[in-house]
């Protein structure tokens, strides 16, 4: 899933401590990658340093 990234969702991600990134992920392993043999370069945490860069919402993600 696909969704624009505002100021909005930027302070909420903050206040509630939203996790939805590969390294909150029970199924990534740092050294391997994603289990299920996912491409994780748009799902990564650095990722979302750019205000700009479209939310991606793995719909695998299992919170760790």
């Amino acid at each position: 899933m696909k969704v624009e990234q505002d100021e909005r969702f930027r302070e909420q991600r903050e206040r509630f401590r939203l996790r939805w990134n590969c390294e909150d992920c029970a199924l990534f392993d740092p050294s391997l990658s994603c289990a299920h043999g996912f491409p994780t370069h748009r799902h990564r945490r650095s990722r979302y340093d750019d205000p700009q860069a479209d939310l991606l919402f793995c719909k695998d993600f299992e919170l760790a």
